[in-house]
């Protein structure tokens, strides 16, 4: 079991704390907040409170998401936008997901893109950053729900931006059309590229009117 007492978490969500792994500075735990998983599931539609733990608990979600058909093949590529995720393993504040922890190129833990946008607004180098992580959706078909800057960080590869996916990932579809059948995919992944450009546009614009 992990020692996660008195550490500070370095980021929170509307569900998880992060922390840096205790052993390994290079690995982030992910940790549910605790009494979350009650009130996620007493808000939830009267139609999903009968259904199973699994479909309120962030961590369960994640580990289903990261056994996707995409990521099942040996290509090492599948990385390079993503990070990468090393399974659940018990700490003393509960079971925690570990992950690949995304650090820049001074080895700080990265900054999201949402920061990076509200900080310098769209550069060559982060539209050029976009691109290339676009292209990477669309070659790889890695499902990931609304792709939402603050779930996005810049790592690097030497001086260039890398972006990486750090939360959100898995389907919004209610078919397993998506995680069977390429042509499904390759819709799945526009849908979330052009609702990705559009988010980025409305926080770049004072987020007025809707998004989607």
């Amino acid at each position: 079991m992990i020692n996660l007492s008195g550490l500070t978490p370095f980021a929170q969500g509307g569900n998880r704390k992060c922390f840096v792994h205790p052993h390994n500075n290079n690995r982030c735990l992910k940790v549910l907040i605790e009494g979350n998983l009650k009130k996620v599931r007493e808000n939830a539609p009267w139609f999903k409170k009968f259904r199973s733990n699994k479909i309120f608990d962030d961590n369960m979600r994640e580990q289903i998401a990261y056994n996707q058909r995409a990521l099942k093949n040996n290509n090492q590529d599948k990385w390079k936008h993503l990070a990468k995720w090393y399974g659940m393993v018990e700490t003393s504040i509960g079971l925690a997901s570990e992950t690949e922890l995304i650090r820049d190129n001074k080895k700080n833990i990265a900054i999201t893109l949402e920061k990076y946008l509200f900080t310098f607004g769209i550069t060559d180098e982060i539209e050029n950053a976009i691109n290339e992580f676009e292209s990477w959706l669309r070659s790889s078909l890695v499902l990931t729900k609304n792709i939402i800057p603050h779930n996005i960080v810049l790592g690097y590869d030497n001086e260039k931006i890398i972006l990486k996916i750090i939360d959100g990932l898995g389907s919004k579809s209610y078919l397993p059309l998506t995680h069977i059948s390429d042509m499904f995919a390759r819709l799945y992944v526009e849908r979330r590229i052009k609702l990705m450009r559009s988010r980025i546009k409305w926080d770049l614009s004072g987020r007025k009117g809707s998004w989607k």
